[in-house]
């Protein structure tokens, strides 16, 4: 199709076109350099804008790596949008101020680390070696080239050099150890009781006026997720490989052309003797353990048994008790010095003694099966598989790349390209952003089931690989959109008014809770406070205990000490809305290591480490007070 517009552009009214078409460009252009009509910016940090386009982009793949982390945990009904957005901000903002102080402190990564950095990444190698095509495969699936990807990557190993620093300089005190080690391991002794939040249930009738209210506040809990109705085609490698129709002709020439992978190489049933000879042995040694393995080839050689001496002398513990038999093998499974003498020895006679790492070795080839071809009947099937999947991987290039020009020249409809490649035209099911079944779940395609340019243009989507080297496409477009909702109050009466009295029960727990821990401070009598309810009494436990609920250790280990004559009572609210009482009864700090071993102590590094985090994360905080940020109102951005 180009090559026909190109032949028949000539003449004054193909350049008539050309200028026509060159004017709002060249006016586009210098709009875009004088700044008039820009793209809309989220955040300005000290002059350096965050476009919303870039910020868009980051927030999708926060999303993807949400979901491939969380698997099916994932949620995105429970997924709050404006604090991922805000989130994702943050992080780019924190990115340009890192990126300004590393430039001022004069740090750099050299061209040569980035390509060691690019050349060792698994996943742009094939066979253990760098593999130029899939790096470049796999930049543009993620819609990159490596000059981008490279400079990204450069900023972020910069980044890395200025994280090193200050972590580095951060050590920790004697003091600081010792302070850490009376804490980290420091018991308590404490007891508590349960307040049950069953016990405070109540049969009152909810207010309508609190349903109402419940309902309107807590809106979003009761929302449908926004779901699309999906056409798209397939284009699957695995299908078009039972299309291909492989001749008798090319069956037999493939196998002409390649002999070697079809000859079976000789193979050799051997068994041995050996004696070891240990590594560090000097060559005393060394003969002394030839002089004893030509003693036993005597005997061999007198007519003793191989198997029945392997048994009682070998030193080779995966043979010995097999007699000695190492089985069928072939060139290239043993060490050199055995396998030269075992592939040139006659069958049925023994070896002189093999000098090999392990020590000395006796040889006896018992049986040699020659190298032979497998005829071409027996791997004809194997040779049409192989072709067959060379044309439908062949097949599936050609097509994908006919199937996205087709859905790019219609993008209003996917029949086209359906009728002229034969696929045929399939449709989903309701679907959300979490996802659906087989390649309907893949980030890539919800990704592009949600766009703009699907979901509001209403166009055609791109040809989307879902997996890298799947040999699997999908094209896409909507069919029906529903959007998130919410669900009527008469749909959700029942289950507000549940929440509301498991609300007020645990209201009233905590409250009951509260009023007991008063009373025990003021001096009341601990049986008489609580009545029915179970005193339990974990004794001395420390902070990683599993035998007592986490928020009783939590109250335990952030109440006062208590002093003499006083007690240290707190409460705490359980798991499933129940409350407790905590009494903390006395205090025993953890040992403290010995100056000399304090250093070393595994808990010095592990301090170090936080250290270093809280002057990281310190040192950010003062550089954004001291940089100059302006951000849109997070409304703003959403509408971008």
């Amino acid at each position: 199709m180009l090559q026909t517009i190109r032949d028949r552009a000539q003449g004054w009214i193909a350049w008539a076109i050309v200028v026509l078409i060159s004017v709002p460009f060249a006016l586009w252009g210098i709009q875009s350099y004088l700044g008039v009509g820009g793209e809309p910016v989220v955040a300005k940090i000290n002059g350096v804008e965050i476009p919303a386009r870039e910020l868009d982009r980051r927030v999708q793949e926060a999303r993807i790596e949400l979901r491939e982390r969380l698997g099916a945990a994932y949620d995105l009904a429970a997924l709050d949008d404006k604090q991922l957005r805000a989130e994702v901000l943050d992080e780019m903002v924190r990115e340009v101020l890192l990126l300004d102080v590393t430039r001022r402190l004069g740090l750099r990564v050299s061209d040569r680390e980035i390509q060691i950095q690019v050349l060792s990444e698994p996943a742009f190698q094939q066979d253990g070696r760098f593999d130029q095509g899939a790096y470049e495969r796999i930049l543009e699936l993620q819609g990159m080239t490596p000059a981008l990807f490279e400079s990204r990557l450069r900023q972020q190993m910069t980044g890395t050099q200025l994280v090193r620093a200050v972590s580095g300089s951060e050590f920790v005190t004697r003091s600081e150890l010792s302070q850490y080690q009376r804490l980290a391991q420091q018991k308590r002794e404490l007891t508590y009781a349960r307040f049950p939040v069953a016990d405070f249930a109540s049969a009152e009738p909810i207010d309508e006026t609190a349903i109402t209210a419940y309902y309107e506040s807590n809106a979003a809990r009761f929302q449908t997720p926004e779901q699309v109705k999906l056409d798209y085609l397939i284009l699957d490698a695995s299908t078009l490989s039972g299309t291909a129709e492989i001749g008798e002709e090319e069956l037999r020439r493939h196998y002409d052309d390649d002999p070697a992978r079809f000859t079976q190489p000789e193979r050799r049933k051997v068994s041995h003797l050996l004696l070891s000879v240990p590594s560090d042995a000097d060559e005393a040694a060394a003969n002394q353990v030839l002089s004893e393995i030509k003693a036993v080839r005597d005997r061999l050689l007198a007519g003793e048994s191989l198997d029945e001496l392997a048994k009682q002398v070998s030193d080779d513990p995966g043979s010995a008790a097999k007699g000695g038999s190492l089985g069928m093998i072939e060139k290239g499974v043993m060490v050199p010095a055995f396998e030269q003498v075992a592939f040139t020895l006659p069958a049925g006679e023994l070896s002189e003694p093999v000098r090999t790492q392990f020590g000395y070795h006796l040889i006896r080839v018992d049986e040699i099966v020659p190298s032979v071809v497998k005829p071409f009947e027996e791997v004809r099937e194997q040779l049409r598989a192989e072709l067959a999947k060379q044309s439908a991987d062949a097949l599936f290039y050609e097509l994908g790349e006919r199937l996205a020009n087709l859905v790019y020249e219609s993008p209003d409809s996917l029949e086209p390209a359906a009728e002229e490649l034969g696929l045929a035209i399939q449709q989903s099911d309701w679907i959300g952003r979490e996802g659906g079944e087989g390649i309907l779940g893949q980030p890539k395609v919800l990704a592009a089931a949600f766009s703009n340019e699907v979901l509001v243009e209403g166009n055609n989507s791109d040809l989307i690989e879902p997996e890298r080297d799947s040999l699997q496409a999908i094209v896409l477009r909507f069919v029906e959109h529903r959007p998130a909702a919410t669900k009527p109050l008469d749909e959700v009466r029942e289950e507000i008014v549940a929440e509301i009295g498991r609300e007020k029960a645990r209201l009233a727990a905590e409250m009951a809770a509260e009023s007991a821990a008063a009373k025990l401070r003021d001096g009341a009598d601990w049986a008489a406070t609580l009545g029915t309810l179970k005193l339990e009494e974990p004794g001395l436990v420390d902070r990683q205990t599993t035998s007592v609920p986490a928020p009783i250790l939590d109250t335990a280990f952030t109440l006062p000490a208590p002093s003499e004559g006083s007690i240290s009572v707190g409460t705490a609210a359980l798991d499933h809305g129940d409350a407790a009482v905590v009494r903390l009864i006395r205090v025993q700090d953890g040992e403290v290591e010995s100056e000399d071993a304090g250093q070393t102590a595994p808990e010095a590094s592990m301090l170090s480490q936080l250290m270093a985090r809280q002057l990281y994360a310190d040192m950010l905080r003062d550089m954004e007070s001291r940089a100059k940020i302006e951000r849109k109102a997070a409304s703003s951005v959403e509408d971008l």
